[in-house]
């Protein structure tokens, strides 16, 4: 696979900003207020919340794509896929952690990947009304908040006994998968629930150990992988391999020891 150069990498940084500010002009003024829900679900599924957010941030998105890369490939989750063969496909989630959005907790990201040649390169997690944005790349990851930009770095924790843990909602997880993240719980020092991407970014930020998920899809892993590895974290699927690009099972971690000792618990479960 071809390396993007310095200066490439540069101008699809600066552009992911942009993307991630025109999803915020249309998604922020709609928080708390009268965002037109719907249910995606089919009769008898699991509810599935949409918003004119979701929707609006994402049709944003795409223009802006289509306009500056036409050659570009798009892969969202409210409107599907365009040239997903492309060598470049950004990769969107518009608002994640809708259900938090409806309930006005300002726990709701946009995600944003940049997928170059198969491989997650570039990666934003934005939350607009606490004013964070946290992106990454091989040349590292940082946080801008408030005009400022400062260095991710994950933290220590090579004890799962003394890790915070995440994960959204145990509700989601399937039988096999609820025992392994309870047993993964009785192990670990605190778990907090409901944060959905917001805590892998705290896993970058060095606020939080490991987070996990399943029944992931793209939008969901593609602009998280970059934010935790640039800032030194470790992202896998429930077995330890590396998580690809399809989605499934993940888990994110700051210290190798820690993420091993959560894989214990987690890989019974693996599919």
């Amino acid at each position: 696979m071809a390396a993007l150069s310095p200066d490439r990498l540069t101008e699809l940084e600066g552009f992911i900003l942009e993307l991630n500010a025109a999803a915020s002009a249309v998604a922020l003024p709609l928080f708390r207020a009268d965002h037109g829900l719907e249910n995606k679900a089919a009769e008898g599924e699991r509810y599935d919340p949409v918003t004119a957010a979701d929707k609006g941030a994402e049709a944003a998105i795409r223009r802006l794509v289509s306009a500056r890369y036409p050659d570009h490939g798009v892969i969202g989750e409210e409107y599907g896929s365009d040239r997903e063969d492309a060598d470049f496909v950004w990769v969107l989630d518009p608002v994640d952690g809708t259900r938090a959005f409806m309930a006005g907790l300002p726990l709701w990201t946009t995600l944003i990947g940049l997928r170059f040649q198969g491989r997650a390169a570039v990666g934003l997690i934005g939350q607009p009304y606490l004013d964070e944005v946290f992106t990454g790349s091989d040349r590292g990851s940082r946080l801008i908040r408030a005009g400022r930009s400062t260095p991710l770095r994950v933290r220590a924790c090579p004890r799962l006994a003394e890790a915070a843990i995440s994960t959204t909602d145990p509700d989601l997880f399937d039988p096999a998968e609820l025992g392994a993240w309870t047993r993964l719980r009785a192990r670990a020092r605190v778990a907090r629930y409901g944060y959905d991407a917001y805590a892998f970014a705290m896993v970058a930020l060095g606020r939080m150990d490991v987070a996990v998920d399943a029944g992931l899809k793209p939008w969901d892993v593609e602009a998280v992988v970059p934010v935790v590895r640039g800032a030194g974290g470790l992202v896998t699927d429930w077995s330890g391999r590396d998580i690809g690009t399809d989605g499934g099972q993940m888990a994110v971690a700051g210290d190798r020891a820690c993420l091993d000792q959560a894989l214990e618990e987690l890989s019974r479960a693996a599919k």
